[in-house]
């Protein structure tokens, strides 16, 4: 599995080596969020945007990366009833770690966080924001770069595959 981290991510994980691999659609995508001085973490996965919003992460979370993306992934399959291997077997699969390289998902990346941001701000901290509801939610909002349908409906079509 490749995770591909922004610039301020890979600051604090630091690995040892960066993977030099081409753009595919099943690279997952990871950025460092701060809402309410609190570091969270956002993970999309490239064809589909199948998101999830990891709030108050800690920098010893991040550099066990593989374990805590491992977890979330899997979490957010259960929540949402779909098979723990829909985007493989990430608990035998080598996680690599690269640098961005679609713009595309970065700014569909850049406006999930404006909404993430939308619901922490009107749920009036991030202690008070319903972490699962915003993730559902994330998982239904229409995107243009994907012919303006749900990443849940493209998650469908994935395991379809």
């Amino acid at each position: 599995m490749i995770l591909r981290c922004t610039k301020k991510l890979l600051d604090v994980i630091r690995p040892e080596q960066l993977a030099t691999t081409n753009p595919d659609g099943s690279d997952w995508y990871a950025n460092l969020l701060s809402f309410d001085r609190r570091k969270c973490l956002l993970l999309t996965h490239t064809d589909t945007l199948f998101t999830i919003f990891e709030p108050e992460v800690r920098a010893s979370d991040l550099r066990s990366t593989h374990a805590l993306v491992e977890h979330l992934i899997g979490r957010e399959l259960l929540s949402e009833a779909l098979p723990r291997g829909t985007f493989g077997d990430l608990g035998t699969e080598e996680l690599l770690i690269a640098k961005t390289a679609n713009r595309s998902v970065l700014g569909c990346m850049n406006d999930i966080a404006y909404l993430c941001e939308d619901v922490v701000i009107r749920a009036g901290s991030l202690a008070r924001t319903d972490v699962r509801s915003l993730n559902r939610a994330l998982r239904r909002n229409i995107n243009s770069t994907r012919d303006y349908q749900r990443p849940i409906d493209l998650v469908t079509e994935w395991t379809a595959r």
